[in-house]
């Protein structure tokens, strides 16, 4: 299944959402502009690396990516879900929720993996974040999502907390599965750093607070 868009309107233009996309992908441009010394150098350098950890990684390593379809994937749901969100908190509410959300997914990385000499880098914890305010703010929405059926690709509406909670569920059922495992195993994905992000996205966007006119507002695919 391949989310496309979803059926909650927005009321004010995505500018911080287009600004973090904009921003990822100059950096990834930039990022793949090195050779491959310097590329591994680089992320090195501004990754999160827990065994010898430099705190401003925390906020440069959400802005880093380890291919097309990592970046590709991440900015697709931002977009998807982050107008929404944005839309409710507020241009500058917004832009601290989704960095708080990037810290808060990266700590519980460094916390479950305090020995661990590889870089982790990407935009999925804050992004994760997002879905889970997401979840909160319109849990009614749907999801227009591609389906293929044998050999046709058809689309279906799907409800947002059905798919939200099965993309968590994975993230708990895979940071389990991976427990035990060499960095090397578990191929680099930070499945705890999601499951961290997503619980403080859900948690931040209450103690946020919604802007004035969204404050007694329901979702309007209820």
């Amino acid at each position: 299944m391949i989310p496309l868009r979803d059926t909650q309107p927005s009321h004010s233009p995505p500018i911080v959402t287009v600004i973090l996309i904009s921003l990822n992908i100059l950096v990834f441009l930039f990022q793949i502009s090195l050779d491959a010394y310097e590329r591994n150098f680089f992320i090195a350098s501004y990754g999160i690396i827990p065994d010898r950890l430099h705190y401003s990684s925390i906020l440069t390593s959400m802005f880093l990516h380890g291919g097309w379809l990592h970046l590709i994937g991440n900015m697709w749901f931002l977009w998807i879900f982050g107008d929404n969100v944005e839309d409710v908190l507020g241009h500058g509410k917004f832009a601290i929720f989704y960095l708080l959300c990037g810290i808060a997914a990266a700590l519980v990385h460094i916390l479950l993996n305090a020995d661990s000499r590889v870089p982790t880098i990407g935009a999925s914890g804050a992004i994760a974040g997002v879905m889970g305010a997401y979840l909160v703010k319109f849990p009614h929405s749907k999801i227009v999502t591609l389906v293929p059926i044998f050999v046709f690709l058809t689309t279906v509406e799907v409800p947002a907390v059905f798919m939200l909670i099965y993309w968590f569920a994975i993230q708990i059922f895979s940071g389990v599965g991976s427990i035990g495992y060499s960095n090397v195993t578990k191929g680099g994905v930070a499945w705890f750093a999601h499951i961290g992000g997503f619980l403080a996205g859900m948690l931040l966007v209450y103690l946020l607070g919604s802007k004035e006119r969204f404050r007694n507002r329901r979702d309007y695919s209820w």
